[in-house]
């Protein structure tokens, strides 16, 4: 999908602190180009803030392209809300990016015909027409998902994209975003370890306070694997003891705060 290479991101971040909250501090992260990150840890330790930062939304650290060239206009963010318009429909939110910046008139057939052949591949090819309210939230989520697709950077960060949904979807659509952002460099935080070891290339777990992140190896193959296969299975329970002490971590670090 991607018309560029993807860069690798070098992300570094000296200090942060949110509200009353130090959450990082000497804080150092590589995105390897053209790969998939996937990020876990305990509800409030900062992962979404971490994506948010790499996005340019946050102030407190920095994210570096290893090609020299600035990020902007080459990341594509889904946050966790799908934060879909209400009086769009379907096809129109899916393509609401390029309306906001607006595209020149000839380009939108185009684009149109790429919109529904996407919405198609994820199971929402009858709907193009229902509004928001309409939906599931599983449902819009992959609207949200079609319309980070449509952007076609080769960056992609994403928070929680497959969470609303039912597990045969979730299953599905992994396997579609996987090949659609093959060869991106993506960033995909998620709580659940079988997800990440499906799509990730390089899966971190971030935990304490400030936050510090550690590397779990992966499973052998290339994403997406098949959850049944007894390595990947392995390192499943593997990497729910790691999230469980980070969770300890964490909330033990909290703790120490409290007067």
């Amino acid at each position: 999908m991607a018309h560029e290479p993807p860069p690798g991101i070098t992300v570094t971040v000296p200090r942060l602190v949110l509200g009353d909250t130090l959450l990082f501090a000497d804080l150092s992260c590589r995105l390897p180009a053209g790969r998939w990150t996937c990020l876990l840890g305990p509800s409030g330790v900062g992962k979404t803030t971490f994506l948010r930062l790499i996005a340019g939304l946050v102030e407190g650290g920095e994210a570096i392209a290893d090609d020299g060239r600035p990020l902007t206009g080459r990341i594509a963010l889904m946050a966790q809300q799908d934060l879909l318009l209400p009086w769009l429909d379907v096809l129109g939110n899916t393509l609401l990016g390029y309306r906001l910046r607006g595209s020149p008139d000839g380009r939108l057939p185009e684009l149109e015909r790429r919109a529904r052949r996407l919405l198609s591949r994820l199971g929402l090819g009858h709907r193009l027409t229902a509004r928001p309210a309409e939906l599931s939230g599983g449902m819009r989520q992959r609207v949200a998902l079609a319309r980070t697709l449509m952007e076609e950077r080769p960056v992609v960060l994403m928070d929680e994209p497959f969470s609303a949904l039912d597990a045969i979807s979730r299953h599905r659509l992994q396997e579609v975003a996987a090949g659609l952002l093959d060869r991106h460099t993506v960033l995909l935080v998620t709580h659940s370890p079988l997800e990440a070891l499906r799509l990730g290339h390089r899966i971190l777990v971030m935990g304490g306070q400030p936050a510090s992140l550690r590397e779990i190896p992966v499973p052998p193959g290339s994403p997406p694997r098949q959850p049944g296969d007894p390595a990947l299975l392995a390192l499943e329970a593997e990497l729910l003891e790691e999230l469980a002490a980070s969770d300890a971590r964490t909330e033990e670090a909290w703790a120490s705060t409290v007067p």
